[in-house]
């Protein structure tokens, strides 16, 4: 039965990968993530997301040092279900992890985790990180069989992709748009029926937030790499305000009794 109003209040987490990004294209110390985040924190962010990746093209093992710190909003680390990384994860302990598919070869994180194929794995690669105190998020596909497989194997959250969504928006391919939007509503009701709380991002920018923000089961959306380029032009807190301003709006008007 579709809700009557959202669960609550919709958590915005700001990924700061892409200043890192800055950074390291002159190889010294600025822009720094840490000043980064502590921006976001003052401008409204509920988290900050961080992806150490294995190949270390932005955040490095330092700023995983500065931002477990530094912050006093939470950090959701995003990781590769490796060892190494996992050894990481339970050094720091942060308030949660967020599994993510990598290819060294791709740009960006091309898509979600394949979980129905790698249960018992991953199932015994999450349980140390659960134990540790960290909340254990999967990054997956809108896809009834993933969101199955990542409830079976002890998840407590899901960050739905919404990459498809939002190049079809772009591309002008608008019943493509729309036919995803539809997904992601579906799949955020149906996963929340399993127990798991819906998170949601990739690609989300002003133009394509707002629909998401509207859908009742999520509870945060994680954006990045749209704020930290719209930084360059207003700000980041003003980048990061205008953000929090349309996902309030969005909730608002789909729920205006349930706030």
């Amino acid at each position: 039965m579709p809700l009557d109003k959202p669960l609550g209040r919709l958590r915005l987490g700001v990924n700061i990968d892409h200043v890192a990004t800055v950074r390291n294209a002159r190889g010294g110390a600025y822009p720094d993530p840490l000043r980064a985040a502590l921006l976001a924190e003052e401008a409204g962010a509920d988290g900050i997301t961080a992806h150490l990746r294995e190949d270390r093209r932005h955040i490095g093992d330092a700023d995983i040092e500065s931002l477990t710190a530094g912050l006093t909003v939470p950090l959701n680390f995003e990781m590769a279900a490796t060892d190494e990384m996992q050894a990481i994860a339970l050094r720091h302990r942060p308030h949660a992890v967020c599994i993510v598919p990598e290819r060294r070869e791709e740009r960006t994180t091309e898509g979600g985790l394949e979980v129905a194929q790698d249960e018992n794995r991953l199932a015994h690669f999450i349980a140390p990180l659960a134990e540790a105190g960290c909340r254990v998020s999967i990054f997956i596909a809108a896809d009834p069989a993933q969101i199955e497989a990542a409830a079976r194997i002890g998840a407590a959250v899901i960050e739905l992709h919404t990459g498809a969504y939002c190049d079809a928006h772009a591309e002008g391919r608008f019943d493509d748009r729309d036919a995803e939007l539809e997904r992601l509503r579906a799949m955020s009701a149906f996963a929340h029926e399993l127990g798991l709380e819906v998170h949601a991002g990739h690609g989300l920018t002003y133009d394509t937030v707002t629909p998401v923000a509207a859908l009742p089961e999520v509870m945060e959306l994680n954006i990045g790499h749209f704020l930290i380029g719209e930084a360059i032009f207003r700000g980041l807190p003003d980048a990061i305000g205008e953000m929090r301003r349309l996902m309030d709006s969005a909730r608002a008007e789909a729920f205006p009794e349930g706030r």
